[in-house]
């Protein structure tokens, strides 16, 4: 019997799984929640509680559909880039964790940029090389032995020992693929550089499973732990073809785009930088605009009446730039570009037209920013996010981007994750 590949992805909401077979395609899924969590105190032992129970659903989904997980022989994680803790030599935290989305690091990016190139991916008080130094100050007994990315975190714990990462979640800690090495600065920024791990490249092998976890799980004790990846590079290989010029666009909360390329393109300027992937580079970059501004206005079943009235071949007249609050990332930077959504029209469904055209619009010029700078021209656009289920909106960026649009078959970061380690049988 075809050998298996799981997948563990540590979203925002909560932790799923995936089991793919030789081919890629999905066995059996599983989840777990996170359970209650101080925000102020982000406790990263939870993140392995909620993994572990994941596992064990897992575990038992695949039996009670008589597939043995013996069969299981690699596990890769991805974990929302940039969360992350400091943890003692047995993986257990000695810090809280600070996530993904925290900032305010100001006194950590007067450090950073007193030695950093300008531009550099670890500039500015979100950073997450800041994030490290703020983790660092939390630090005061010295038992602190290894800086962990979340999904580092996981495949610690999975094997026993921690040091390890992968090319994709050290980037925006400063790490560079091409070069493959720390910033030669880091030291004189304040950075305790005896943390950072040892990287390697995403869905790499690294260690085989720690016996007491096979042993907890009922899998075998030659389980290959794989070097992981960020949870939306995991969901670009869910989506699509790891081919030159695939393209996914992830219509959620916010808008982010990704395209496969043979070069290395990175524009932090304009908020545009590459992840390393197997022979090619990721090129993405994050919008804040997005399908959380269309609810702001209306709920799901008013969103989908009012698409119903829109008509996706005639072009809306309304120029905006929908955002929720002031600020931009790509394709403009700009910390201060303000919302422009006026004049609203008395038509709620002439509004929504508006919003989602010009939406269209800001993701046509994300993909030109990337054709400026030598990307390929994708030919298909896979998109991801609750944005994709609209059948109006994809007919609209169809005619606005001049690009077909597709809803992938798959989506989950988790099976993502369980793809590419598979491709590193």
């Amino acid at each position: 019997m075809s050998l298996l590949s799981l997948g563990i992805d540590l979203g925002t909401s909560g932790v799923r799984s995936a089991v793919v077979d030789e081919r890629g395609a999905v066995v059996s899924t599983a989840r777990a929640g996170y359970g209650p969590q101080d925000p102020d105190h982000v406790d990263a032992q939870l993140w392995w509680e909620a993994a572990a129970r994941c596992i064990t659903n897992q575990m038992e989904a695949l039996r009670a559909a008589d597939i043995d997980p013996e069969r299981i022989a690699r596990i890769g994680v991805d974990g929302t880039s940039g969360s992350m803790v400091l943890t003692d030599a047995q993986v257990m935290p000695v810090t809280p964790a600070l996530m993904y989305n925290s900032a305010g690091f100001t006194d950590e990016a007067e450090a950073i940029a007193r030695h950093a190139p300008d531009p550099h991916i670890t500039r500015g008080a979100g950073s997450a090389l800041g994030r490290m130094l703020r983790l660092q100050s939390f630090e005061r007994a010295g038992d602190a032995v290894h800086l962990l990315h979340q999904a580092d975190f996981i495949a610690a714990k999975l094997m026993g020992q921690g040091g390890w990462s992968d090319e994709n979640n050290a980037l925006k800690t400063g790490y560079d693929p091409e070069t493959r090495s720390w910033p030669v600065w880091a030291a004189a920024a304040g950075v305790r550089t005896e943390l950072l791990p040892n990287v390697t490249p995403a869905g790499s092998p690294i260690a085989s499973i720690a016996p007491t976890r096979a042993t907890e799980f009922g899998i075998s004790g030659t389980v290959m732990i794989h070097a992981g990846t960020t949870d939306s590079i995991a969901a670009f290989l869910a989506c699509a073809p790891l081919t030159e010029g695939a393209a996914v666009t992830s219509l959620g909360t916010t808008l982010a785009v990704k395209l496969l390329s043979g070069a290395r393109i990175d524009a932090p300027d304009i908020g545009l930088y590459s992840h390393k992937l197997g022979d090619y580079w990721l090129v993405g970059g994050a919008s804040n605009t997005g399908g959380g501004v269309l609810q702001h206005y209306f709920n799901v079943d008013e969103l989908r009446d009012l698409s119903g009235q829109i008509d996706p071949e005639a072009a809306s007249p309304l120029n905006y730039y929908p955002l929720l609050t002031p600020g931009e990332r790509f394709p403009i930077k700009d910390p201060d570009l303000a919302p422009r959504l006026t004049p609203r029209p008395a038509s709620d469904a002439a509004f929504l037209h508006g919003m989602m055209e010009s939406i269209a619009r800001i993701e046509a010029q994300c993909y030109a920013a990337m054709r400026a700078l030598d990307a390929p021209v994708p030919r298909v656009i896979y998109t991801a996010g609750g944005g994709a289920s609209n059948p109006v909106w994809s007919a609209i960026r169809k005619r606005v981007i001049g690009c077909d649009i597709q809803t992938p078959d798959e989506t989950e970061a988790a099976v993502g994750i369980a793809r590419l380690i598979g491709l590193h049988a």
